[in-house]
């Protein structure tokens, strides 16, 4: 009889137990995992890639690239419950970077991450190195395909997974928003005043000025892990003359965010990660003191972007008096309205996330897709097909963020019997082709091109994944402000229609793929940069929309198991040409060695000032440090015989600064430069300067060493 009543009382302490666990589970509602990892690139001698200026090669580092992954999980059991956002430092996402990520996860974890839960996407900042999208016309100013930014990615991007995996917990999710003023301007506001004035009328700006935050905190405790904040602006505040590797405003956001929320602890480090994701950018612009002529300070033209003969080029800057004060200003900006939202986490502010997360994906080959549109003129519904990717005149003439070559103007609709006939000499466009892409004139018919590889995509990826009724668009390309705004309507309105929730939408830009702009079919008329470096011709976005209902169904009617995969991008890493030659060897002068100081700082400084030291090095290519640092520097804890040192600074921190310099390219000299400015808030005390690096030894092997320069004080 004991026993029996023993055995009952387990019983139902068991079921109790487990009736507690379940309650838990649906009031965490979510497990999530956030992850930060270094993915930087080849700091010296690789092309950047943004602004296709091939002397824009790399010659340091101000800030590292790192990748920022968010894993979600509804708590059900189920793998197919998950998705994981990736924000990554880079200038876009490569579709085989992306594969290859997804190779790396699925040795470790089998089918639990796949190309539909997935979503990777790129900041779009222009300062870090190119040469990863195995696409012709992308990799061409890096000199083709560089493996060093490849792997540097993959590598990166795999590891912060790995480590948000590992730190999974239950945690409540909030979406809150935000105005951010003074942060963007339209940078072809004559494209956007082409769209119809009742659709314009429904917006106060003509750039979305909202910042949107997902935020991540702890279920037991309340304390924010994470957040995703979605703003749209191009990290463009570091212009074409910039040769250090930089996560520019965005990514400078992000670092201060994560200061904040991990106080104490170095750059790169910390369990709060902040990422600050690209959206509707397209022809949104930092730059907000406007376009001026170089020469005269006067502004340019409204059409063309364009300046007076002997006024020089037309360019947009501010709101600071140079590239790395405007940086700070428009990412303190960002950083602060997104440390206001998170400060009310879970207050009431934010809009707290419930029910399921699910995920769907499909390949779409955007040059035969063909929909159904109502056209604005006639009134008529008409079909519209997708056409051979193609780049127009304006798309040489480059924007005001970064003005191209030659005499090439934006808004040009006419062509060039001389630009024509280097054209047809690479790959000549149909008349089909010409038709299909008009009112835009072909410059480069990079559908027709195939050698040596493909030089444009002409299949995609769509992307669409919900966490309650929140809903990422990931989209591969840059959406204007009109083409995003109408995207994010199409999907919620065809939510509802389809019987699922009101969907809240996020635009998550140059994910996953680069297929260059989206704009809409009226911008697409006046030929700006972005309509003409819109691929699929006039009726891209039409496609587009069309594309993301079929998703939306899909989810409301069962996943990504209702949908077909579509046809898949073609394999061309085989066909990969590199003009990029590596490390060859590093030397050093006679009686001298690799990490000796050439230049010591000087004994006394005061906040404010900046301290300089001079290494002989090896090339930094040789090692890329990653989750490591070319130099640190140190504050002195105590003296004597056991004295120690605390590392206050690295090489990726704002107020440091490396470059590099080779000396000799016969000899295989090279030096590296550092500085580190003062901040306000540095202590007083004996500091030091310690340079990591790695030389290449020219009968074969690479060896590390260290440098350290001599003590000096701080007042």
């Amino acid at each position: 009889m004991f026993q029996h009543r023993a055995r009952s009382r387990y019983v139902m302490a068991f079921l109790m137990f487990g009736l507690l666990a379940l309650a838990v589970q649906v009031a965490c509602g979510y497990r999530v995992g956030v992850g930060r990892a270094d993915c930087t690139g080849p700091s010296v001698e690789i092309t950047f890639m943004g602004y296709a200026q091939i002397a824009q090669r790399g010659a340091g580092i101000h800030l590292r690239q790192y990748a920022r992954s968010f894993i979600i999980d509804d708590s059900s059991g189920d793998q197919n419950n998950r998705v994981v956002f990736v924000s990554v430092d880079a200038g876009m996402m490569g579709h085989a970077v992306k594969r290859d990520v997804l190779a790396v996860l699925q040795q470790k974890y089998g089918a639990l991450y796949t190309d539909a839960n997935v979503v990777i996407s790129g900041t779009h900042t222009h300062s870090t190195p190119g040469g990863f999208l195995m696409y012709l016309l992308y990799d061409l100013t890096s000199l083709g395909f560089v493996s060093e930014t490849f792997g540097a990615l993959v590598h990166g991007i795999a590891q912060s997974i790995i480590r948000a995996h590992n730190n999974m917990a239950d945690a409540r999710l909030y979406v809150a928003e935000t105005e951010v003023v003074d942060a963007s301007i339209n940078r072809s506001p004559s494209a956007y005043e082409n769209n119809p004035a009742e659709e314009r009328a429904q917006y106060r700006h003509n750039v979305d000025r909202t910042l949107v935050q997902l935020q991540i905190v702890g279920a037991r405790d309340g304390r924010p892990l994470g957040a995703i904040n979605w703003f749209a602006v191009h990290p463009t505040s570091m212009n074409n003359t910039n040769r250090l590797v930089s996560s520019d405003n965005v990514g400078l956001a992000s670092v201060l965010l994560e200061q904040e929320r991990n106080p104490g602890v170095l750059v790169g480090k910390g369990e709060f990660v902040g990422a600050f994701a690209s959206s509707n950018l397209g022809d949104v612009s930092p730059n907000i003191k406007g376009p001026r002529c170089e020469k005269t300070g006067l502004p340019c033209d409204v059409l063309t972007s364009s300046c007076p003969s002997g006024a020089g080029a037309c360019f947009a800057s501010g709101p600071g008096g140079d590239m790395f004060e405007s940086t700070e200003i428009i990412a303190g900006r960002l950083y602060r309205a997104a440390s206001e939202l998170l400060q009310e986490a879970g207050s009431g502010v934010a809009r707290e996330l419930r029910g399921p997360v699910r995920f769907v994906h499909q390949y779409v080959d955007m040059t035969v897709a063909e929909v159904m549109h109502l056209e604005r003129h006639s009134g008529r519904l008409e079909q519209v097909r997708g056409c051979l990717p193609a780049m127009g005149y304006s798309f040489a003439a480059g924007t005001t963020d970064g003005p191209g070559a030659f005499d090439f103007q934006q808004g040009t609709i006419t062509d060039n019997v001389l630009w024509n006939a280097v054209r047809d000499f690479i790959a000549e466009p149909t008349p089909d082709d010409k038709e299909c892409q008009a009112p835009k004139p072909i410059l480069l018919a990079t559908g027709r091109a195939r050698f040596p590889y493909d030089w444009q995509p002409k299949i995609v990826p769509t992307q669409l994944l919900m966490v309650g009724d929140l809903a990422i668009a990931a989209v591969p390309g840059e959406f204007t402000t009109m083409a995003g705004r109408r995207l994010r309507t199409a999907v919620a309105r065809a939510s509802v229609a389809a019987g699922g929730p009101e969907l809240q939408v996020v635009v998550a830009g140059l994910s996953n793929m680069y297929s260059s702009y989206i704009t809409t079919p009226e911008e697409y008329e006046v030929q700006r940069y972005e309509g003409a470096s819109t691929l699929y011709g006039p009726h891209t976005l039409t496609i587009y929309l069309e594309q993301y209902r079929k998703l939306v169904q899909a989810l409301t009617t069962g996943g990504n198991e209702t949908l077909p995969p579509g046809p898949t991008p073609p394999y061309e890493d085989d066909k990969q040409i590199s003009l990029t030659t590596g490390v060859i060897f590093d030397s050093h002068p006679l009686g001298k060695d690799f990490g000796d100081v050439k230049v010591h700082p000087a004994g006394e400084y005061g906040r404010g000032d900046t301290v300089t030291a001079v290494f002989i090095a090896g090339n930094p290519r040789n090692n890329l440090m990653h989750d490591k640092t070319f130099f640190t520097v140190e504050h002195q804890q105590t003296e004597g015989q056991d004295e120690a040192w605390t590392v206050v600074a690295t090489d990726a921190n704002w107020e440091t600064r490396f470059r590099w310099e080779r000396t000799s390219t016969i000899l295989g000299f090279s030096d590296i430069e550092f500085s580190w400015t003062i901040g306000p808030a540095t202590p007083p005390g004996k500091y030091r300067i310690r340079h990591f690096g790695n030389y290449r030894y020219i009968l074969g092997g690479i060896y590390p060493y260290v440098g350290t320069t001599n003590t000096f004080n701080v007042k």
